[in-house]
């Protein structure tokens, strides 16, 4: 299965990575809107090629991965790029989901094309436990918390603000609202009270840090109904401190079951990750080979994680599977 990879940023570099990791998959080249002598691969003879050359690309890629950010690069780039490829993205603003699979499904079908958008850990992984949980247990409520850790999508918010030089933004889940749900207390929780998000900003000089911190305050979808600290910090105090990109979290569905709703249960799934983009790209090879396994038996247009068979994410035939795992 020969993969490209658009944009070569820390999403980019983990999906590099995690082809190593899967035998039946080739890094074929990296597509970048930078100047391509600026990049070296990290996999030796891997051609960068501009975004400008894209089309003339499509003997070279049976599933292009995209690795831009939710914010403003994938509504765009995701519909565009599946007139001409296999496609897959990590779109990740819950929200406007629907319309982005809206606009993605019509290219996708019209030009004979498989996508998969809003692919990763959440949404991605969590989604498929949060339907897991609701299906097998139909009396119950739903929780979900993030963090604590870095949200990739959110820090590429902060960076496209005015003013901002960089940054990095933690989720951070409100303890006390973990632990209730744990106990199986079925707590009624506002988004406000599950998580905090806290930013950490390098401002540009001379910037406006009272307009930088309240665009970020009051954008919508991502921090407008958070309460959200934002600190400024300079550049070293960033290299030093806030480096790496740890995330993770939970998933819980809390139910009940028997003739006098008796029984009380509790669901947990967690992660723990050391490093967000490479975890979440690792989920997207994986549904990678899926939608490539989709386009190779004549399907067409766009899904979601709901939409693929778990036996289409591993490369193990389906004799291993049940001989193996079942």
């Amino acid at each position: 299965m020969k993969v490209g990879i658009l944009g070569y940023g820390n999403l980019g570099r983990g999906v590099e990575s995690a082809i190593r990791q899967n035998d039946d998959m080739e890094l074929t080249c990296i597509i970048t809107r930078r100047d391509p002598k600026s990049i070296t691969p990290a996999t030796e003879g891997v051609k960068v090629y501009s975004v400008d050359e894209i089309e003339d690309l499509k003997d070279q890629i049976d599933v292009l991965v995209l690795c831009g950010g939710s914010a403003t690069d994938l509504p765009k780039q995701t519909p565009e790029y599946a007139k001409y490829f296999n496609v897959i993205d990590s779109f990740d603003t819950h929200a406007r989901i629907p319309e982005h699979f809206a606009a993605v499904d019509k290219v996708a079908k019209e030009n004979g094309h498989v996508a998969l958008i809003s692919c990763g850990w959440d949404p991605g992984m969590f989604s498929l436990m949060r339907l897991y949980g609701a299906s097998v247990l139909p009396e119950g409520q739903d929780y979900t918390f993030w963090g604590k850790g870095v949200s990739q999508g959110h820090s590429d918010a902060i960076r496209r603000v005015a003013g901002v030089k960089n940054g990095k933004q933690y989720t951070i889940p409100v303890e006390s609202a973990l632990e209730a749900v744990r106990a199986g207390k079925n707590p009624e929780l506002s988004t406000r009270e599950k998580h905090t998000r806290e930013c950490f900003v390098v401002p540009e000089e001379g910037a406006d840090l009272a307009k930088i911190e309240e665009e970020i305050k009051t954008m919508p979808n991502y921090f407008a109904d958070y309460d959200t600290t934002v600190h400024f910090i300079t550049e070293e105090e960033f290299a030093r401190d806030h480096a790496g990109i740890p995330h993770g979290g939970f998933v819980f569905r809390t139910g009940v079951t028997g003739l006098e709703k008796e029984h009380k249960h509790v669901i947990e799934y967690s992660l723990k990750l050391d490093s967000n983009p490479e975890f979440t790209s690792s989920v997207i090879l994986a549904f990678a080979r899926a939608i490539y396994r989709l386009s190779e038996e004549g399907g067409s247009g766009c899904k979601t994680v709901f939409d693929i068979a778990p036996a289409y994410l591993s490369p193990l035939s389906a004799e291993e599977l049940r001989a193996h795992m079942l």
